[in-house]
């Protein structure tokens, strides 16, 4: 069996998102079933240098693949000319142990997060969601609203707000339609993109959100939720870091993507560590909804919180569909090692 190596563009040909999605979704409920193991999170911060590491690795019994990736995320590379987002991947076979694949790591990130965040929004948020908010306009952003509008294509108002940069925002929703129907194969876009310079006025008018900053301080206040508000937060993915008030913890109905990695590094982190919340206080994880042994959403006024750190094991089933994919189109080099 030769080990497949792919570049970034490669990958990028052949990823489909609802292909993606449909993975995704499967091997949440392959954990719930118990048929998937997340191995300890290793992460790195480079204080002088202002990046950040992480090594993510796991184990699917029901597809017998395992592997792990390290990403790296150096926002000054941008002033260098150089990509910020960069990792490699390597996945192998579980029954021998063989490497089957080795790929970039970045795009199949952004792919299966936009998945993630896209179902906590589908799973959780009131049926009648008409207004999705992302906060954050960064490389991630475009990943996030492809899926949710795949899984909720009734949404008509999409409002994208950047903390940092109100100019960005801007220039993002001039180029996210045009982004969909190039990068994600949309025949048509339906929904109106707004930039706001206002993340109180964009939570205030929005039934469903999505928060995608490396921040380390609340953006989001539970006074601005609307009644029955759902928040998908994928952020919060290291120590520290915290994108919502934790008051909107305490009087949320909240679902992980793993529980004990949440509750180290994720959005419930500091919650937990103010006594806001407990540990008891978590409904259950997202794959135990799909898997119909809990309930998601019990009230149209209740708040839903999504926590998603990340999981390797949604990499390797999105990893295994473009190596498949990338051998029928004959991309890549395949070599014995």
């Amino acid at each position: 069996m030769g080990n497949l190596i792919l570049t970034r563009e490669d990958v990028k040909r052949v990823a489909d998102m609802k292909e993606t999605i449909d993975a995704v979704r499967n091997v949440y409920k392959l954990k719930s079933d118990g048929k998937a193991v997340i191995w300890p999170l290793v992460n790195y911060e480079f204080v002088d240098e202002h990046g950040a590491m992480d090594i993510r690795s796991g184990y699917i019994k029901g597809e017998q693949l395992h592997g792990l990736k390290m990403l790296n995320n150096f926002p000054g590379n941008r002033e260098k000319g150089l990509p910020p987002f960069n990792g490699i991947m390597m996945v192998y076979d579980s029954n021998t142990g063989i490497p089957i694949g080795i790929m970039d790591a970045s795009y199949v990130t952004c792919m299966r997060t936009g998945a993630a965040g896209a179902l906590g929004v589908d799973l959780l948020a009131r049926k009648d969601a008409k207004t999705l908010m992302i906060l954050g306009a960064g490389k991630q952003a475009p990943f996030q609203i492809a899926a949710t509008l795949i899984l909720r294509p009734e949404i008509e108002k999409v409002y994208v707000v950047d903390p940092l940069s109100f100019e960005a925002a801007q220039q993002f929703v001039a180029n996210i339609a045009e982004q969909l129907k190039t990068d994600f194969k949309f025949e048509e876009v339906n929904a109106e993109f707004v930039a706001s310079d206002s993340i109180e006025e964009a939570v205030r008018n929005s039934d469903a959100i999505i928060t995608i900053t490396p921040s380390r301080k609340p953006l989001i206040m539970k006074e601005w939720l609307k009644p029955g508000a759902h928040l998908s937060c994928l952020g919060s993915d290291m120590e520290t870091k915290q994108e919502i008030e934790s008051a909107i913890s305490g009087s949320a109905r909240i679902f992980t993507d793993d529980k004990a990695q949440c509750m180290r590094v994720g959005e419930i982190e500091i919650p937990l560590q103010q006594g806001v919340i407990k540990e008891s206080d978590i409904a259950g994880e997202i794959g135990d909804v799909i898997a119909g042994t809990i309930k998601g959403r019990e009230s149209e006024d209740q708040i839903t919180l999504f926590d998603a750190t990340g999981l390797y094991i949604l990499d390797l089933v999105t990893a295994k569909a473009v190596i498949s994919k990338a051998k029928e189109a004959n991309i890549g080099f395949e070599m014995e090692m």
